[in-house]
């Protein structure tokens, strides 16, 4: 594909320093199918917030925001796609794709790409689950792409990268709107208004996540399965957090999530709430599960699996996150439950 960039309508010549407007003027995918003329009108590339938010201000809902591309691409393809004045392409902003401690928390930018979260070692220390999510999305080619930012924005309750974040007490850095440049933070959980549908106001848009740093009796885990090789979908995913209380010998902590488990992606608070300040015996273990079995709505899908296979998933998956989870927390102690897909409970 080729992309010619220009400052402005009418620039004599194209360049690739400008990083205001980008024109489509030749693309072909590699059967000669125009993608991009019948896609978009035009293409900038800001190189601050405040443009980006100028652009998606002025365009109002004829703007969509892209990053890695992934997912909207396919969305503008689609037969009864609605085409978009403007598509404004955040990879330039100042600090997109950082990854880096700020006091306790760790900060990742929006356009961070899967690739590169699953290998950081702050993630691999601090985000465990996140680390562990973004490695298995898509295949190699999408994880160097696709980007942290995208995938939440896209709010689909079975999308990886979300299932690990949720129970890591993640916040969203919102610009735009009320925030202005400088954004505001709110928990991740708000983002989410249903399959497929974010929260964000047509002028807003995320640009970057945090969470706490994980101290050395806190371990967090993520799992799941999915349909043989060659169909990148997942039927379950489950994450887990813990907090281990070595003195008392209980939790002393949990966050869970399962997905897809109805039309915005939760935390199982009922499981969470009966296994903190308990001790992670078998008999708790059982119960834990069976409320998030209880509490989930699954649904079946023609691509994915039925309800009921993902119900029976759920010991195996939890199994398996919580295992890891306490290992990582410093418990050694892990009951098995006989699941014939739990051997790798721990690490």
């Amino acid at each position: 594909m080729y992309l010619y960039v220009k400052a402005r309508r009418g620039s004599p010549a194209p360049t690739y320093r400008s990083p205001w407007l980008l024109y489509p003027l030749f693309e072909d995918d590699l059967f000669g199918h125009d993608i991009v003329m019948d896609t978009w009108d035009s293409y900038f590339r800001p190189s601050s917030r405040e443009e980006a938010l100028f652009l998606i201000d002025r365009y109002g809902t004829r703007a969509r925001i892209i990053a890695g591309g992934t997912d909207l691409i396919l969305d503008l393809r689609s037969a009864d796609a609605e085409r978009p004045q403007a598509v404004v392409d955040i990879t330039a902003l100042p600090g997109v794709d950082r990854i880096v401690e700020e006091g306790d928390k760790i900060v990742i930018g929006a356009g961070a790409t899967h690739g590169t979260i699953a290998v950081d070692p702050l993630v691999r220390r601090h985000g465990t689950s996140l680390s562990e999510a973004s490695s298995v999305v898509g295949g190699p080619q999408v994880r160097n792409v696709a980007t942290i930012g995208g995938n939440l924005a896209h709010a689909l309750p079975a999308a990886d990268g979300t299932t690990g974040l949720l129970v890591l007490e993640t916040e969203v850095l919102v610009l735009g709107g009320d925030g202005g440049a400088n954004g505001t933070w709110r928990p991740l959980h708000t983002l989410f208004a249903g399959a497929g549908t974010n929260t964000l106001d047509h002028n807003q848009f995320i640009g970057a996540i945090r969470f706490p740093k994980s101290g050395d009796n806190h371990g967090s885990a993520f799992d799941r399965i999915m349909r043989p090789q060659g169909v990148a979908l997942p039927m379950l995913a489950a994450a887990a957090a813990i907090s281990w209380d070595k003195a008392s010998g209980t939790v002393d902590a949990t966050a869970i999530a399962v997905g897809p488990a109805g039309p915005v992606p939760v935390r199982a608070v009922e499981a969470e709430t009966f296994l903190s300040g308990k001790e992670p015996s078998e008999t708790n273990l059982r119960e834990t599960i069976r409320l998030v079995q209880d509490n989930s709505t699954f649904r079946t899908s023609a691509f994915r699996a039925t309800r009921e296979y993902r119900y029976e998933m759920v010991p195996v998956l939890l199994t398996r996150v919580i295992g890891r989870a306490l290992a990582r927390a410093g418990y050694g102690g892990f009951p098995r439950l006989g699941t014939e897909e739990d051997g790798d409970a721990e690490d």
